[in-house]
């Protein structure tokens, strides 16, 4: 614990900045559910080019099948909310690693489109789920000086299965036609078994035990996921109060009635408070403008885009694609180090910045290849120097700080079902961009689309800059109180708010 100084403001000890090991462990294994998710996109990108050969399906159909996992998706993410609400963070976590589980079996059999589609509708929802719960459980488990690292591990993990993805096409390209697109989509079965058992290892998120009137469980976890007992015994009394638990004059714990996430639904969209509306409009603005700006074109079309840019073997395709990967990996790992030093807004705004800038470049280089009668090495160099640095600016910002934002934002009673409302946005935008990134760049040619991503990217800094305060070193109970200030002035926050004295400053603090 810090200690108080004469004027009743908290000065931190350097334990209060310790990582508690065994959260971010339960983190760390709550977010390896990502891994799946972002391996069935990494991985789809290349297995494309050999699916189209092998089943003879159009260009339509290619579009088809690399969004329809997005449209899916929807499916899993507007029922895992209230899903997590019932049964709990854990449970919806392995349930999610089954349905990945059944989804790559069935991809990894395809033996008709038909086949492969089903697959990848089964896979979509198991995504949507996935991309629900582990940025919830993790920020609900974490401490707010370590929240934005912690809750920033699902989008690094996603990166990770993006650049697997990625090598698994490269490696089992070299098998028989007939085999190897079938095993780079089957094999992701394997990760997902181990993984539904291994969830099983971790605890409940203490305040989702809080909702269902579970107090002393909830305080067995806390001591589990803090550094000493009196930060455990300051962090249950600030849930305690945020789910509406009181004390009678003996000191005696008045349980609730359990919350099943019951009638959230109205107070997210037909009876908000000015508060949750304001963090509604957030968290989905966030989440249109993650996919707006073209990161999925990018991710996904990448091998096209490279050929777009000159690059026309194939090996030498997947291993430029492969740059992709290990560059948004590289970049979230340094976001990961900065979302809890220096704010989530400096990140946001600056990565924006030169998302636009890197998109404007592409977007000029791949016009000028496009136009140019012969082989043009400044603009070929321009383009591939563009899908990088877009795909670094992404990553050290928009990308990670899309899922901390939405997580953390939301008050106690309303996370799981408004955070599945956000990923019900994102999954939207997802498939939107996936299934019709071929037929834009076709109506508007290929610059065009990436000048028109660059457009997006413009509209969002105004949006994050005007509309989403700083939440660094915000307690997660402090959250709606943030978003009730009124004048922007207000809103603006030190990343380190300055804290009153008494016990709600040392609860805050915590």
């Amino acid at each position: 614990m810090g200690v108080t100084n004469a004027s009743g403001d908290i000065i931190p000890s350097k334990s209060d900045e310790k990582r508690n090991k065994y959260a971010c462990v339960c983190a760390i294994i709550a977010s390896t559910i990502s891994i799946l998710m972002g391996y069935d996109t990494g991985v789809m990108s290349g297995a494309m080019l050999f699916i189209k050969e092998d089943l003879k399906i159009s260009e339509t159909e290619v579009e088809v099948l690399a969004g329809i996992l997005n449209i899916c998706a929807l499916i899993g993410s507007l029922t895992a909310g209230r899903l997590s609400d019932w049964v709990g963070r854990r449970y919806t976590i392995a349930l999610a690693a089954i349905i990945l589980f059944v989804g790559s079996v069935l991809m990894g059999i395809g033996y008709s489109f038909a086949v492969l589609l089903t697959g990848r509708c089964v896979a979509g929802v198991g995504v949507g789920y996935a991309l629900m719960i582990a940025p919830v459980y993790s920020a609900e488990i974490s401490s707010p000086s370590t929240r934005g690292f912690l809750t920033s591990l699902p989008e690094m993990c996603i990166s990770i299965g993006i650049f697997i993805g990625y090598i698994s096409n490269y490696l089992f390209a070299k098998l028989p036609l007939i085999y190897g697109w079938r095993t780079m989509l089957g094999i992701g079965a394997l990760p997902s078994a181990v993984l539904a058992f291994g969830i099983f290892a971790m605890p409940e998120s203490p305040r989702w035990l809080v909702m269902q009137g579970r107090v002393k469980e909830a305080r067995d976890v806390l001591l589990l996921v803090t550094n000493s007992e009196q930060e455990a015994d300051l962090r249950l009394q600030e849930i305690k109060e945020a789910a509406g638990i009181t004390e009678d004059e003996t000191g005696v714990t008045k349980p609730n009635k359990p919350s099943r996430g019951e009638g959230v639904w109205k107070e997210l969209l037909l009876r908000p408070s000015p508060s949750v509306r304001r963090i509604l409009i957030a968290a989905l603005g966030i989440h249109f403008f993650e996919h707006a700006t073209g990161i999925e074109a990018v991710v996904l079309y990448s091998p096209r885009i490279f050929n777009k840019a000159g690059i026309q073997d194939r090996n030498h395709l997947l291993l430029a694609t492969m740059g992709v990967g290990l560059t948004k990996i590289t970049f979230i790992l340094v976001a990961t180090f900065l979302l809890d030093r220096i704010g989530r807004r400096p990140l946001l705004l600056t990565s924006l910045a030169g998302m636009f800038l890197s998109l404007t470049t592409l977007g000029f280089g791949l016009t000028m290849i496009e136009h140019a009668s012969e082989k043009l090495i400044w603009a070929i160099t321009l383009s591939i120097l563009g899908v990088f640095t877009f795909v670094a600016f992404f990553s050290v910002g928009l990308g990670p700080i899309t899922w901390v934002y939405s997580s953390e934002i939301f008050p106690l009673r309303l996370r799981a079902q408004g955070a599945s409302l956000g990923v019900a946005v994102n999954r939207v935008m997802n498939g939107t961009i996936s299934m019709s990134f071929i037929s834009l760049y076709h109506a508007i040619t290929i610059g065009g689309a990436f000048f028109l991503f660059a457009g997006f990217a413009v509209l969002a800094w105004f949006f994050f800059f005007f509309l989403c305060p700083e939440t660094r070193g915000r307690s997660l109970e402090e959250m709606e109180e943030l978003f009730s200030k009124k004048k922007r002035g207000e809103v603006e926050v030190e990343p380190f708010p300055k804290v009153n004295s008494g016990r709600h400053a040392e609860i805050s603090k915590i």
